[in-house]
């Protein structure tokens, strides 16, 4: 009986010593110490513009793979370009989950049907098909042409008109609205009144803005709820405003649909494809309010990101009035002299001439990520990286600007300079996806990559290049454009490009 017993307690201790050997010889991506409760409380009040500035300087001392503790969180990051390629494109499948959400999140989005935040799984790979193959499979982009026609206008008329009326124009707010109407129209398949554009434009700006507020709610929910209970209350009212001015749009479309008004030549909305679709985990379609979220992810994800784009591409175009001729020549080139012409836009089919301009849409998205971090990801499993261990469920994310501001990869990468993105004599083109390798992400990598990637890169040369050949772009009198890298640090540029605009062509 005894030499049972010591038989079995021998086991036990084997089985206990081999544990805690496994566990220590887990080589965890090194990070500075943090204290429990209060390192958390220190991070969670961090703006992301502030943990992008310490983030850096740790990456002096830890190198480009370092990990941080929240609770029992584990967040990586990573600012190496061999690394991410290794993550997103080797190891793809053991870095496409997503982390489990947010207190917050799932207030406003109860059953995380979205593609952005959906588990790696079956319901993720339907939603992201339907929105690629029925929406932005670039065989679709024709259909939208005339909605993008009718978005530059409006946006040449508004520009006119702030040109007459202010000595330089506040171009950001004219972005932001232009984008707005052209995801709205092509989300719902209406040309609503601005008043509903503003009505939809303000509930979603509230939502996106006004969630780093919220975040103090995440640390301990059932406490938050008490001791902030205004900011409780108020992240329940933005829901509700959300569902108000969403929903009846969405019952509009789809009654229209059901009673088969629709004219047989109209344009597929976003919204459509969405009725029908079967859940493959639950055998159900969408409810109202999955529709609703999926619908608000699709205009968030292509209007901020893109109007800042622009906004940041004109301001270089501004500021180096060099360019802008280089480009306007190229235009010129390709269409003709715009000069003491009637007003005519610049067909789609024509961007694909011009090499210069997708070059400065490329530098623009280079120097000026939108956004300097993705979505974060979740490790799947244990995964070793740079001689280091990713443990099961711990949080990546990527530091995107720094990627795309590597010295080590990009000469002077400070510096605007679109040759660098002219096809070599190779004739290759860059690949942006990351597959072949990543040099920069602007739309992320790997299986998680921005599905509105094409799209977003056709809306920019369109409006980059109608902008130039309608208009010359000079600097507010006596205005420096700030492109100082302390204007990198927020995903809105602090001082908004201001330029006078001289029309090239007369416009009636």
């Amino acid at each position: 009986m005894e030499t049972w017993f010591f038989i079995i307690v021998s086991l036990c201790v084997s089985a206990l010593v081999s544990s805690i050997f496994k566990l220590f010889k887990k080589n965890l991506p090194p990070g500075p110490p943090i204290l429990p409760l209060v390192g958390d409380l220190i991070w969670l009040r961090r703006p992301v513009s502030e943990l992008e500035f310490i983030l850096r300087r740790l990456r002096t001392r830890y190198g480009p793979l370092m990990m941080l503790r929240i609770g029992r969180r584990k967040l990586v990051f990573i600012a190496s370009h061999s690394l991410a390629h290794r993550a997103l494109i080797q190891h793809g499948g053991v870095f496409s989950d997503r982390p489990a959400p947010l207190f917050t999140s799932k207030i406003s989005n109860r059953t995380l049907k979205e593609i952005s935040s959906a588990a790696y799984g079956p319901t993720w790979r339907l939603l992201r098909r339907n929105l690629a193959q029925e929406i932005l499979h670039p065989a679709r982009f024709k259909s939208y042409s005339s909605s993008r026609r009718w978005v530059l206008s409006m946006l040449v008329n508004r520009l006119l008109d702030a040109s007459k009326s202010e000595i330089s124009v506040r171009v950001m707010d004219h972005f932001q609205y232009a984008m707005f109407c052209l995801l709205v129209n092509m989300c719902f398949g209406e040309k609503l009144q601005e008043k509903q554009i503003k009505g939809i434009e303000s509930v979603q700006r509230g939502l996106l803005l006004g969630f780093p507020r919220f975040n103090v709610l995440n640390f301990w929910p059932a406490l938050g709820k008490i001791i902030f209970r205004k900011r409780w209350k108020e992240l329940i009212q933005l829901r509700k405003e959300q569902e108000n001015v969403l929903l009846p749009l969405i019952r509009s479309r789809l009654k229209r649909i059901s009673e088969h008004q629709e004219d047989g030549a109209a344009v597929l909305a976003y919204v459509d494809t969405l009725v029908n679709l079967i859940l493959p985990e639950e055998n159900r379609k969408l409810d109202e309010p999955e529709i609703m979220r999926l619908c608000s992810e699709f205009l968030a994800a292509g209007t901020d990101t893109t109007s800042t784009a622009l906004q940041w591409i004109m301001a270089n175009l501004v500021k180096y009035p060099h360019i802008q001729a280089k480009l306007y020549d190229e235009i010129t080139g390709v269409v003709g002299s715009s000069k003491s012409s009637q007003l005519q836009l610049i067909e789609e089919q024509d961007l694909q001439k011009m090499l210069y301009l997708k070059a400065i849409v490329l530098e623009g998205l280079r120097r000026h990520p939108p956004g300097h971090f993705v979505l974060p990801h979740k490790v799947t499993q244990d995964v070793e990286l740079d001689g280091y261990m990713i443990p099961c469920n711990a949080t990546v994310n990527f530091m995107v600007a720094d990627l795309g501001w590597d010295p080590k990869v990009w000469k002077d990468p400070m510096e605007f300079k679109p040759e660098r993105f002219l096809a070599t004599s190779s004739g290759e083109a860059f690949d942006i996806t990351g597959n072949r390798e990543i040099k920069m992400m602007p739309f992320g990598a790997g299986r998680r990559i921005c599905p509105g990637l094409t799209l977003a890169l056709l809306h920019l040369e369109y409006f980059v290049a109608n902008l130039i050949w309608i208009f010359e772009w000079i600097p507010e009198e006596g205005d420096h454009v700030d492109l100082t890298e302390k204007q990198e640090f927020t995903t809105v540029m602090k001082n908004p490009l201001r330029a006078r605009i001289s029309p090239r062509i007369r416009i009636h």
